[in-house]
């Protein structure tokens, strides 16, 4: 932690921060501190370069917003006033079934229902009109009440079920390892079917039923003490059966086994 003044490049002689400047990287933290009761404006600068700002106390978060530090920067508080909340994660591409996901929420639920679906996703090999998409989805359903990104896949599943989350997920290739009727909500296959383009084309995936997906979010928020349930099962096979030091023994196993091919 240092503060924004010894940030490359720095403003007095001090040790490189951080040591190798701000080459190939995919975003730039800035994890800082001040005990006055401000920032100046060269320290304002800096931080606004920053993708993102981290200080210690709420203290900190008050006096660099007010000296001029975009408040993007701040943590974002996703608490939600819904009695019930869909998250998921998710690469925008038309493989991750974001199109079954929010049909199925918007046929199934209204303002009414207290229930919010969360998106956290970004573009992937798509045009840069990526942030009209999702808008442009809803409003070509007619409905109005507003949607937020998510979706999710294999390592999602997985990070949700370790933190003893309940899991929606279509029951078909790498999480039919993981996914059962006692940790989690498999979504039955309605068909297989072809793809039409691009580098797998002529490949066979999954197509899950919408209506299948709206019995089964409907029945989570009906019987949250059963999905609580199976979380707390998940977060256990997890640690059983996927934990670093399981993980770990296993590939430890493998590389002495063709350490031993060699002598």
């Amino acid at each position: 932690m240092s503060e924004p003044g010894a940030w490359y490049p720095p403003l007095f002689q001090t040790r490189p921060c951080p040591p190798t400047g701000y080459e190939n990287f995919n975003f730039v933290i800035g994890r800082t501190m001040f005990e006055t009761d401000r920032v100046n404006a060269e320290h304002v600068k800096r931080c606004n370069r920053m993708d993102y700002v981290w200080v210690p106390t709420d203290f900190h978060v008050s006096t660099f917003v007010q000296s001029g530090v975009d408040p993007s920067k701040e943590k974002k508080d996703l608490d939600s006033k819904m009695e019930f909340v869909f998250l998921s994660v998710f690469k925008w591409e038309y493989r991750k079934g974001w199109d079954v996901l929010l049909k199925a929420y918007l046929k199934e639920f209204s303002r009414i229902d207290g229930v919010a679906l969360y998106l956290l996703t970004n573009p992937y090999h798509s045009d840069r009109d990526f942030g009209n998409k999702i808008v442009e989805f809803v409003e070509d359903t007619g409905i109005e009440e507003p949607v937020k990104e998510e979706k999710g896949g294999g390592r999602p599943l997985v990070e949700a079920m370790s933190m003893s989350l309940p899991v929606i997920a279509t029951n078909w290739s790498g999480p039919t390892e993981y996914l059962t009727e006692e940790n989690s909500y498999p979504l039955l296959v309605d068909r297989m079917s072809k793809v039409m383009e691009g580098p797998f084309e002529g490949h066979l995936w999954a197509e899950p039923s919408i209506d299948k997906l709206q019995v089964l979010m409907r029945h989570v928020i009906t019987n949250v003490e059963e999905a609580n349930m199976r979380g707390r099962r998940a977060r256990e096979d997890m640690i059983r059966r996927f934990s670093p030091r399981i993980v770990s023994g296993v590939v430890t196993d493998v590389i002495e086994n063709l350490l031993d091919r060699m002598i």
